[in-house]
């Protein structure tokens, strides 16, 4: 409007002077308003430019798809195990370490596909940032069936840990390994509303999950029984148990019941047990973790079966 009126000023205002249109003008600049078309072409460009992204900026990594085994260390062991691996991401330019080099090239050599990958894909993927330079596409976890960990239990002493609807996962992990770590002959889970394997069990048992049957079952009262008949004496976990566990005989074979993290063992699952144990406590917390408890309880069955 204001180059209009230096262009016409007695279009705009009959009595308007040359002087009055310029001194606007001048006044329209010291107050930062836009003025004419130059000013607002400028305008118009900057506010495009902040809308478009810089052309160098770097775009988001999509997260591939798929459960992964993710660093040297449990990719070894994976291979070391036979486990079921569809193929093996490994970040580009990561050969130039020996140990890296010969680990690749056992992957290879056990028959499954490499692919180079950036790093940045890797980091997409990790769930820790814990790669080291691979992650391994692992296919269904093989469940054992309870009869492979009766198998597995032999004819003497030994533990199976039931897990009545455990649904944490990384509780699940962490009692895979301590199960583990004592000699256990399995663990049995419930295949519905129960935590199941995942790569976060693969992180949290370090690996356990590879060398200790997990059986999946329907009904864990009823897995109970199986067990109770292959010569187990079915042991509850739970706080409201008269006897503490170094009181409970735990010598021999013994099925460990542990209850979910909100509601403890279920009504049947209770009157399925032969027994319950607790462990002693003076503080004031009323209770334990789940896998916490569960640790203290494998560790007292393996001071009574030396």
């Amino acid at each position: 409007m204001a180059r209009q009126q230096q262009r016409n000023p007695r279009r705009a205002n009959g009595r308007a002077s040359h002087a009055t249109g310029s001194s606007s003008r001048q006044a329209a600049k010291r107050s930062g308003e836009v003025y004419g078309k130059r000013e607002g072409s400028s305008q118009r460009k900057a506010t495009v430019s902040a809308r478009r992204p810089p052309s160098h900026a770097q775009q988001p990594v999509p997260r591939p798809t798929g459960a992964y085994i993710e660093g040297r260390r449990a990719a070894a062991e994976a291979l070391r195990t036979g486990f079921p691996v569809k193929r093996a991401l490994v970040a580009e330019g990561a050969d130039r370490d020996a140990s890296f080099t010969a680990l690749v090239a056992d992957v290879q050599a056990a028959g499954i596909p490499v692919r180079r990958v950036s790093r940045a894909e890797l980091d997409a993927l990790s769930a820790h940032g814990a790669h080291q330079g691979i992650a391994l596409e692992v296919g269904e976890f093989p469940y054992a069936s309870l009869q492979d960990v009766v198998a597995r239990a032999g004819d003497g002493a030994a533990l199976v840990v039931v897990l009545d609807h455990v649904t944490d996962a990384g509780n699940f992990g962490a009692i895979v390994r301590s199960a583990e770590v004592v000699g256990a002959a399995g663990v049995v889970i419930a295949s519905k509303r129960a935590a199941e394997v995942t790569v976060t069990t693969y992180k949290t048992s370090a690996g356990a999950v590879m060398h200790l049957p997990i059986a999946r079952v329907p009904n864990i009262a009823r897995a109970l029984e199986d067990l109770k008949a292959a010569g187990f004496w079915a042991v509850g976990a739970s706080e409201h148990a008269e006897g503490v566990c170094w009181e409970t005989p735990l010598a021999g074979r013994i099925a460990l019941v542990m209850g979910s993290e909100g509601d403890g063992i279920s009504r049947l699952v209770l009157e399925t047990c032969d027994d319950l144990t607790k462990l002693l406590q003076r503080g004031q917390t009323e209770s334990l973790n789940v896998a916490q408890a569960a640790t203290a309880l494998c560790y007292e069955w393996l001071r009574q079966n030396q």
